[in-house]
């Protein structure tokens, strides 16, 4: 196959630099060796909820640009321009050609090289490049994630949930709570109220009784389910909750509470952030 034109490698350039720019704002950490294998569930759901196409590539050329080739590189990175063989769509209306081309920046290897890429399998979220059949954007610099099998049953099942017609909306905040003590002494019940992109309504629910560990669960619609249960970890409703929730009760969300009623609430909350653990 031909070397893609100068000119269309300088414009996937600029568009590689504006799907990262968020990401190149943020400290970047060296990689945990242990989690190197499996990228965290987190990090595949902040590129998953971005990524129109996710798949599953085997790398067959990897050109590396020179430097007024590469636009916005970072230092020390080195810019390749990929062509790949489709091995697994999870995610992509209309389907993906046989062959892939793409940009991608890589930091050295262990012995400060660029890596060898041709032959590697990988996996991608990205967008189409409008016009262009078979080009695609990554969604971040981060979006050619190693295959692994954890990887791959991930971003399958986040691709499932994505377009579910019951998929858990975004969280974007806290909009009340109340709380109610019980008849018995060191029995209550909080409800907390959040807001979503698509103003569906989600609540969660914490329960006290004497002599048993607080008992919290999330509800998805008006009705607070009595069968509710806490969301399963490394699922699209944990990480709604567990990235999406602020770190602690807004005032405007308890401003109707007295203080005892608003401390109870704001205990019942920590008793919620606990349970999800962190977000990365």
């Amino acid at each position: 196959m031909q070397k893609p034109r100068f000119s269309s490698i300088l414009l996937m350039s600029a568009a590689l630099v504006a799907a990262a720019a968020p990401a190149a704002s943020q400290v970047q950490q060296a990689p945990d060796p242990v989690a190197a294998a499996s990228s965290g569930f987190a990090d595949l759901a902040d590129l998953a909820v971005r990524a129109p196409i996710v798949a599953g590539v085997e790398i067959r050329r990897a050109v590396r640009l020179k430097p007024a080739e590469a636009i916005g590189v970072a230092a020390g990175e080195t810019r390749f321009f990929v062509e790949a063989d489709l091995v697994t769509l999870l995610r992509g209306k209309g389907g993906l050609p046989a062959r892939v081309s793409y940009l991608v920046d890589q930091a050295p290897d262990a012995r400060g090289r660029p890596p060898r890429l041709k032959g590697m399998r990988v996996l991608l979220l990205a967008t189409p490049v409008a016009g262009r059949p078979g080009e695609l954007q990554l969604v971040g610099r981060d979006a050619q994630i190693d295959w692994t099998p954890v990887n791959e049953q991930r971003l399958r099942m986040l691709a499932t949930a994505l377009v579910a017609p019951d998929a858990p909306p975004t969280i974007t905040g806290v909009s009340g709570a109340f709380h109610v003590p019980g008849s018995l002494p060191g029995e209550s019940e909080t409800q907390i109220f959040l807001t979503t992109a698509s103003a569906r309504p989600v609540s969660l629910s914490i329960l006290r009784r004497p002599g048993q560990e607080p008992r919290w669960a999330v509800s998805l619609s008006d009705i607070v389910d009595e069968t509710a249960a806490t969301p399963v970890r490394d699922t699209l409703l944990w990480y709604r909750l567990a990235c999406g929730l602020p770190a602690t009760l807004p005032e405007a969300a308890t401003a109707a509470l007295s203080p005892e009623e608003n401390a109870a609430a704001r205990a019942d909350y920590a008793v919620v952030q606990a349970g999800l653990g962190r977000c990365r």
